[in-house]
């Protein structure tokens, strides 16, 4: 609550000093030193202002309180619920602009309306001593000012809303507060209003006093305002160049690095290769590119950490049966070959490889007894190694972060599976066969075909090729079969040379 009370004291010392400047300091300043007033009539102005100020507090107070509300509401609240703060922080961006559209609507017409209609009721009535126009140029006056004192309660109210904003942010430890809020300010539109305000109000405002003045001297008006539209005119056009000029020159290195950003966040690290920049921006960009660099560091690392992690797995598991070691960098190797003639791209060869290389860890949950037999397996000791591919997967779902691996678990399961339903553990069939899964399936049967086992010896490529195609269709994936053939004696014929 102590932020919240903060808060709600710098609002009021920027609202009370800023509506003193502008009523009292400029506003009074600019009535009673271009209206000739005698003393009375002054005291009227003064007594007029002071009641209206009276009546603009208390109607800009109803306006503040609802725009306040969600804030105060979840301060005053046991504890912090995410839509709540949600609410509480989109309200907060909000506010400056709620801020102007204060000033210039309750703030602004609760001054004047109350003002210009006892002013002129005072002139009717003969008590007060001056001119209709006066009363509007006048409201003409108080809108200049009031415009003048919303950019500054703008520029004010926007460092004030920061402390609470970070208070929010410090309480998002947790993560519960997962959504961003929009920003709600687009700097285009503050460039723009903020130099038109500042390069044309006070030439306005100057006009409107040396109107009256003239006006009080008894000279023409006419040749005045026809020279005063020209400079208005040259002064608008030029602030609104300028401060289209300067918004670009901000908004487009914004908007390079809103877009370095994106691409960042969906793992596409690009530097920023053409820092052109003159002003603090160089700096930023040359920061941004260090970040991109260390960011590519710690992927290649944890890259690096990743297939090591694979390979260190896969030598666990040959270290257990000396009789199969290599056999899953070979069906690894076997597979990626597969993969390329298949057409597969290069972040797909890269997954097909890592699961291959992984398809038998889940091995590493069989018993030695079973795994290293000789003979022939019984129906029982059968069952546990129809259950490595599911202890597999199993294993690598414990690897954090799981999206690291997510891409492999299909693969590792199925690499079991025939085509005609009849493999494990799921019993599968055709296309409902992941596609790693059927490639692996073609390469791991091979390599077990060829090798060399303790109780019998690897039987020649050719009859194992031949298995293959006997075999497509209902074992295996015909197109894989193929691919893997063709290159398979391909391969042979290279040796045989």
């Amino acid at each position: 609550m102590d932020i919240y009370n903060r808060f709600l004291k710098k609002l009021l010392i920027n609202y009370i000093f800023g509506s003193l400047i502008a009523v009292l300091a400029i506003g009074a300043t600019f009535i009673f030193t271009t209206i000739d007033a005698r003393g009375y009539d002054k005291a009227l102005i003064w007594l007029i202002l002071a009641g209206s100020m009276v009546i603009m507090f208390f109607t800009e107070g109803f306006f503040f309180r609802q725009h306040i509300r969600p804030i105060r509401a979840v301060f005053l609240s046991d504890g912090m619920d995410a839509e709540s703060v949600r609410k509480a922080i989109l309200r907060l961006k909000q506010f400056p602009v709620l801020t102007v559209k204060r000033i210039m609507l309750p703030h602004l017409l609760g001054l004047t309306i109350p003002a210009a209609s006892a002013s002129l009721y005072l002139i009717s009535a003969g008590e007060l001593k001056l001119s209709y126009y006066m009363v509007l140029y006048a409201a003409i006056a108080a809108f200049l000012v009031a415009s003048m004192h919303a950019l500054v309660e703008f520029y004010l109210t926007l460092r004030a809303i920061k402390p609470v904003l970070a208070h929010f942010k410090a309480a998002n430890k947790s993560g519960w507060l997962v959504q961003e809020t929009p920003s709600t300010i687009p700097i285009k539109k503050k460039f723009r209003l903020t130099v038109l305000v500042i390069g044309v109000l006070p030439v306005l405002i100057f006009m409107v006093a040396a109107q009256i003045k003239l006006e009080g001297m008894g000279m023409e008006t006419a040749v005045f305002w026809q020279w005063a539209a020209v400079v208005i005119f040259i002064t608008v056009c030029y602030a609104m160049l300028t401060a289209k000029y300067m918004a670009e020159d901000i908004e487009e290195p914004i908007s390079r690095l809103q877009t370095l950003m994106s691409e960042a966040e969906n793992q596409n690290f690009a530097y920023l290769k053409d820092n052109v920049y003159t002003d603090e921006f160089s700096e930023v960009f040359t920061g941004f590119n260090i970040m991109i660099a260390a960011l590519k560091q710690r992927e290649e690392t944890n890259r690096q950490l990743l297939e090591s992690f694979m390979t260190v797995l896969s030598a666990a598991l040959d270290a257990r049966d000396p009789y199969t070691s290599g056999h899953s960098m070979r069906v690894a190797s076997f597979s990626r070959d597969i993969g390329k003639r298949l057409g597969l791209h290069d972040e797909e060869l890269k997954q097909l490889y890592q699961t291959a290389l992984l398809h038998d860890i889940g091995k590493i949950g069989v018993p030695d007894g079973v795994l290293q037999k000789e003979g022939k397996l019984t129906d029982e000791e059968f069952e546990y190694i129809k259950a490595h591919p599911v202890i597999g997967e199993t294993i690598l779902k414990q690897v954090q972060p799981a999206g690291e691996v997510a891409s492999l678990l299909p693969g590792i399961r199925s690499h079991h599976e025939r085509i005609d339903g009849k493999g494990y553990p799921d019993g599968l069939q055709g296309e409902e066969i992941p596609y790693f899964g059927r490639i692996i399936a073609v390469a791991d049967s091979y390599d077990a075909m060829t090798s060399d086992r303790p109780y019998r010896k690897g039987m020649p490529p050719e009859k194992a090729l031949h298995i293959l195609e006997s075999g497509k269709g209902t074992q295996w994936d015909p197109q894989v079969a193929d691919a893997f053939i063709e290159l398979a004696r391909k391969m042979v014929q290279t040796e045989a040379s």
